[in-house]
């Protein structure tokens, strides 16, 4: 058994715990596996273990590695923040973006997906602790946004995205993640049809299950620390 099969185990294990002590069932939660600044091979190594969706923070960077391994069937996921110069190469490579923050990110990646391609699945990402140097709108201002992101033709909203501090006090990090899980259920009633709520980490992954996250991003615990990007 390779390390990252074994780390794959290991995390899976935690889900299905967490979903268990939460009342939830273990395959309403997806495992993302962050796979930034780790190379192909990596990638591969945790595919062949059975992972198959990926999350990358740089966009250069992840192009290469889908390239490298178009004979996989990976889906890959944009969860960096985005910038207007970069929304072509993400709405021509990625299945999924987490990180629409702003109407214009999200008009820029509909007018720029491909039409051969499916809609480029989205969440809106936001600032659900309200850290003033974060990405994120705000929460007050997430009805908004997501209602207009809903209109546009070649995108299909999923949900709601969020990176709040990382805490070791369980109970505030599930109250923060709980403030998430009111606001998607908020939008919900207002019609949006949300399935994704896309929070915790290696570190939190419990609460945000607890809380009712419905995807984790986890890196560090599948792939070990990060080596230096560059």
């Amino acid at each position: 058994m390779t390390t990252i099969e074994g780390n794959l185990q290991h995390v899976r294990a935690r889900i299905a715990t967490a979903c268990a002590a939460a009342g939830r069932n273990v395959e309403d939660v997806t495992l993302l596996a962050v796979s930034k600044t780790w190379g192909a091979d990596a990638v591969r190594a945790a595919w062949e273990a059975g992972q198959t969706a990926f999350g990358e923070n740089y966009v250069q960077e992840a192009v290469a590695k889908i390239a490298a391994l178009r004979d996989l069937p990976l889906q890959w996921h944009c969860i960096g923040p985005l910038q207007s110069n970069k929304t072509r190469v993400v709405a021509e490579h990625f299945d999924w973006v987490h990180t629409v923050d702003r109407l214009k990110i999200a008009e820029r990646l509909s007018e720029q997906r491909p039409e051969a391609l499916a809609p480029l699945n989205v969440c809106i990402q936001v600032n659900i602790d309200g850290g003033p140097s974060k990405s994120g709108v705000a929460p007050a201002d997430a009805l908004a946004l997501a209602r207009a992101v809903a209109q546009l033709p070649r995108l299909r909203l999923r949900g709601l995205m969020t990176i709040p501090d990382i805490t070791s006090d369980l109970i505030a990090a599930r109250a923060i993640h709980s403030r998430a899980k009111a606001l998607f259920d908020q939008l919900n009633a207002a019609g949006l049809g949300l399935d994704t709520l896309s929070m915790g980490m290696s570190a939190d992954l419990e609460p945000a299950i607890a809380a009712g996250a419905t995807l984790v991003r986890v890196g560090s615990a599948i792939f070990g620390t990060r080596p230096p990007k560059g």
